[in-house]
């Protein structure tokens, strides 16, 4: 069978998640591996498809392997998918597969985002192996990196695959703005508007941006990525992590501190496309790599401008929510042009404005806090490369290791111990829960003295 590897790294030959790749190429030697460097090769793709385009068409079947990236592919991978629908490539009737690594931070969104996008090409999707970087070097982990191939060999020779989740696509028809009342400004804050259109053409997201900076409660500052000279996708090649400052000398790392950071509150806005924010809105993502690690944003508010169906995009609202929470932001709202976009971008300015001005910060969900506690352990144990890191999650006390609470731990083993006991256990009986309230009743008694 010729397995077509799509390469998303932009590593290329020296991609971690390849090697995984290399290993099945010598464990199934029956079948004829071909990688093509999506990744690394990305521009020059652009410029001439005809050789991914034969590729795909020769192929039994499509492999795709990447490093998730910020809670999906790579933007190389995400610009590759791209042009493949751009260039109408019939790939009605093929299979595919996936491979990734990472520290399974939202390895999900990753891979459902894949599915996703072969659901639209008339993809039969066969299933996904998520890795940790380090599995391939265990010996469990490349039993289940065969165990992973031969089950979708089988798969393919029976012809099972998984269930598409989408249909023919929906027509979508965005609801026009209306008119609206300018709100009264409030002084002292700043919004940096973080969006993807082009400036020359009306469009429904325009529009909403410029609603948006209509109604908006303080100063806002417009960033069109479209208008930003990116020298290229994130390389990975953790150079940001070891002194704070990205390798491509475009200057995007001071734009963002100086224009964006620095504000009060975020807003982003794109439209809809395959399933996810766009490729610049993901380059823009990838670029501010370590911010993934070091939340230099937290505490302030996040808010977003949709244009397009995103009731049907459940993978695309989940990233949404959780880049949030990972980020320490809190969500202000999401408007889209499904059904009110006045009132809802009228909303979300609104909530802007009190989550600024009251410095509202809710805690977080299962999103955040088990994201936050995967970068925890992986800074910990990579202190000694990732300086600027360490210095960050030292200086915010991110260092929570459960193992240091040792009164915890000790108070838990005198407890257990005596429910063990089976006098001391009976005499107790239902006091437990008692004694397990006495600290919350202080706090209520103490509230009603202030």
């Amino acid at each position: 069978m010729h397995i077509l590897v799509l390469n998303g790294s932009p590593k290329g030959e020296n991609s971690i998640t390849l090697q995984t790749v290399r290993y099945l190429e010598k464990r199934f030697k029956d079948e004829t591996f071909e990688v093509l460097h999506v990744g690394q090769r990305i521009k020059m793709l652009e410029k001439d498809f005809q050789k991914a385009e034969d590729a795909l068409a020769a192929c039994d079947l499509i492999l795709f392997c990447y490093p998730v990236y910020t809670f999906l592919v790579p933007s190389q991978l995400h610009r590759f998918i791209e042009l493949v629908k751009e260039h109408g490539v019939d790939l009605a009737g093929k299979c595919a597969a996936q491979i990734s690594t990472s520290l399974h931070f939202y390895d999900i969104t990753a891979h459902r985002f894949i599915r996703d996008n072969c659901d639209d090409l008339g993809v039969d999707y066969l299933g996904g192996l998520s890795a940790d970087m380090e599995d391939l070097l265990k010996p469990q982990g490349r039993k289940e990196a065969e165990d992973f191939f031969r089950f979708i060999l089988w798969r393919k020779e029976h012809g099972f695959s998984e269930r598409s989740r989408y249909g023919e696509p929906k027509p979508f028809t965005p609801v026009p703005l209306g008119e609206t009342a300018l709100p009264a400004m409030s002084e002292g804050g700043r919004i940096a508007v973080v969006a993807d259109f082009d400036p020359e053409r009306s469009s429904p997201i325009r529009a909403m941006v410029a609603r948006f900076l209509r109604v908006a409660p303080f100063e806002t500052t417009l960033v069109n990525l479209r208008e930003f000279p990116f020298a290229g996708g994130c390389l990975g090649c953790f150079h940001c992590a070891a002194d704070g400052t990205c390798v491509y000398r475009d200057g995007f790392d001071k734009y963002l501190r100086e224009h964006i950071q620095s504000a009060d509150a975020i807003v982003y806005a794109f439209s809809i496309k395959d399933h996810s924010m766009g490729y610049r809105m993901k380059l823009y993502d990838d670029r501010q790599f370590c911010n993934g690690h070091r939340t230099v944003t937290m505490g302030k508010p996040v808010g977003y401008l949709v244009s397009g169906p995103l009731s049907d995009e459940i993978n695309l609202q989940t990233v949404i929510e959780a880049r949030a929470e990972v980020g320490g932001n809190f969500l202000a709202g999401v408007a889209c042009d499904e059904s009110d976009p006045d009132a809802e971008i009228e909303a979300l300015a609104e909530t802007l404005r009190y989550a600024v001005d009251h410095a509202y910060r809710p805690p977080k969900t299962f999103w955040g806090v088990g994201g936050l506690k995967i970068f925890r352990d992986l800074i910990y144990q990579m202190r000694g490369l990732m300086k600027e890191d360490h210095r960050f999650y030292k200086k915010h006390g991110f260092y929570d290791f459960p193992q240091k609470r040792r009164g915890r731990i000790f108070g838990m083993y005198l407890v257990g111990g005596m429910m063990r006991n089976k006098m001391l256990s009976k005499k107790i009986g239902g006091r437990m829960t008692e004694g397990m309230l006495l600290p919350y009743k202080k706090v209520l008694e103490q509230a009603e003295k202030e």
